[in-house]
């Protein structure tokens, strides 16, 4: 494997099933791709704290072995020799998991694989490290008290979202093509906006989760990639059944890697731009419009409808904050004291919630849930914009200066499907005013991942590519 192909010398654009194909003609080494990505993950993390730890040695390891399987013409699985990202928040034996949070372990034991570790692990990915994750992951921003501030290599002095946004901001530079994120009220999606890059929000119960998320069956586990075709080789994958997970809905698994049609005819799209409440800024506007005329180029039939639900921000507040009440009761009180202020702020008050306005919320939500699926008897997607306004400061939990006093406020496009479980990505559309990525949300009805993916396949092909080999100033 000495000798390498001119694809081969641009390993910061190659994508996972591109390296896969080169590994299986012998024109590129595991250990050539890894020793790239290392090599630019420790030129370019300093910039952007996408990882809040780097496994060298033990990644170079699991590359060697993979080089040795590569040229016996015996790989060990749909993933051997792929580099890949794991959030901090997910447990990976022999790697820290901080939570980014100083009122965790500094020594472990980290002698345990998450589900998802496990199934990317046997597929013989080659684990590089941790990325980072706001406290907990409680935030649709990325940064804690134990490790930092993430920025956005689009702008350093830009947010690159959460609570994914180390994944989200690895993704972009392409330090591992593969990157695990988590996602309970946006936090794959968003930092895929912001970034430039692809995620999908699985439905829940394809992906098992454990431990348990402190916020339940709001939590999903995704991939966050380059492109649509890489994400849906990773969740082939991790959307594999484990008995660990007591709330895991399909273990059938779902056909992640059949092909895209050649085209949408005869599919329903329901286009909302606004939901009929939210203000989006013009120009991402704009750019979600083109993205649309490519679903009529495509052949479906497009339908300007509003899902036709109010704001459910109080409903998923209410479980959010009630879900991180959890975590603050496993704390004594100088660890409390340790915590963002922000995170111990919700966690505080989702002490006092009420049982009979947490039960409610849980009706508010399975209402919710009915309704989305009447939508989708009607429409194959529901399309809209990803994010209402470009990233912002990095550092901060909202814009300084502007209308929003809490994250929730400027993601109004997430969480619903939180809610109802549905699967959703984000997918890029172009760019803003500023020159900042633009993200395009696609729903399906739960359990019809397969259209979300087919969908962006499709889309993808037409839309501008973003690319990005080096943080911007």
């Amino acid at each position: 494997m000495n000798s390498q192909t001119d694809a081969a010398n641009e390993l910061a654009d190659l994508g996972a099933v591109e390296a896969l194909a080169l590994f299986r003609r012998k024109a590129l080494s595991p250990v050539a791709l890894l020793e790239d990505c290392l090599a630019r993950i420790e030129r370019f993390n300093p910039q952007v704290n996408a990882f809040c730890h780097v496994d060298a040695e033990g990644a170079m390891q699991a590359a060697r072995a993979s080089e040795a399987r590569w040229l016996a013409g015996q790989p060990c699985g749909p993933l051997d020799g792929i580099p890949t990202s794991i959030k901090d928040l997910t447990l990976t034996r022999g790697m820290p998991s901080r939570m980014g949070s100083a009122t965790s372990s500094a020594t472990g034991p980290w002698d345990t694989d998450a589900p998802v570790v496990a199934h990317l692990r046997n597929a013989g990915a080659v684990l590089i490290g941790k990325t980072t994750s706001p406290e907990f992951g409680w935030k649709g921003v990325t940064d804690n008290p134990l490790h930092g501030i993430t920025r956005n290599p689009w702008n350093l002095a830009l947010t690159p979202g959460g609570s994914s946004g180390g994944a989200g901001a690895a993704a972009a530079l392409n330090l591992g093509l593969l990157h695990q994120g988590s996602d309970a009220g946006g936090s794959i999606r968003i930092p895929c906006s912001f970034t430039g890059t692809f995620g999908i929000k699985p439905t829940f119960g394809w992906v098992p989760q454990w431990p348990s998320s402190a916020m339940s069956t709001l939590s999903h586990l995704g991939p966050m990639t380059r492109n649509a075709a890489d994400s849906a080789l990773m969740l082939s994958v991790m959307a594999q059944p484990d008995s660990r997970d007591g709330y895991l809905g399909n273990p059938r698994g779902g056909d992640w890697l059949a092909p895209a049609p050649s085209s949408l005819k005869g599919w329903r799209v329901a286009v909302s731009l606004d939901f009929g409440y939210v203000e989006v800024a013009p120009d991402i506007r704009a750019c979600v419009e083109q993205a649309v005329l490519l679903l009529h180029e495509l052949g479906a039939e497009v339908e300007r409808v509003d899902p036709g639900f109010s704001d459910p921000q109080e409903t998923f507040t209410t479980l959010w904050y009630a879900g991180a009440s959890q975590t603050l009761g496993r704390l004594d009180a100088q660890q409390r004291a340790q915590l963002d202020p922000g995170f111990r702020r919700i966690a505080e008050q989702g002490c006092e919630i009420s049982l009979q306005r947490y039960l409610q919320a849980r009706r508010e939500r399975a209402e919710l849930t009915a309704q989305m699926a009447q939508l989708h008897e009607r429409y194959d997607l529901l399309v809209t914009p990803m994010m209402p306004i470009a990233p912002f400061q990095a550092g901060v939990e909202v814009p300084v200066g502007g209308r929003f006093s809490e994250w929730t406020q400027w993601t109004p496009f997430s969480y619903p499907f939180n809610l109802t479980q549905q699967p959703a990505a984000s997918l890029p559309c172009g760019l803003d005013g500023g020159g900042l990525p633009v993200g395009l949300q696609l729903v399906a009805g739960r359990f019809q991942d397969h259209k979300v993916l087919q969908a962006a396949r499709l889309l993808e092909a037409r839309l501008p590519r973003l690319r990005l080999n080096s943080p911007r100033g």
